[in-house]
């Protein structure tokens, strides 16, 4: 299993909103709110890095209010 942290920076305001579609990928474990340079830390988990790749490009990414992410991969 691999497992990744994305780091969220969304629109003023916006959070409750991100939140709710990321609750909707099967791959979110867990989602925290955060201050600081970050709106958001969500914890991903799948088989593969590559699974992990496309989650991140063709669904999170996409989010609307979402203005930038950033992913680190857990070193096993």
């Amino acid at each position: 299993m691999t497992i990744a942290y994305i780091l969220i920076k969304s629109d003023l305001g916006a959070e409750q909103k991100v939140i709710e579609e990321l609750q909707k990928l099967p791959q979110v474990i867990r989602i925290d709110r955060t201050f600081g340079d970050y709106d958001l830390v969500v914890k991903v988990e799948a088989e593969h890095v590559e699974k992990i790749r496309e989650v991140i490009s063709w669904e999170v990414k996409k989010i609307e209010k979402i203005r930038g992410t950033l992913t680190l991969l857990k070193k096993e």
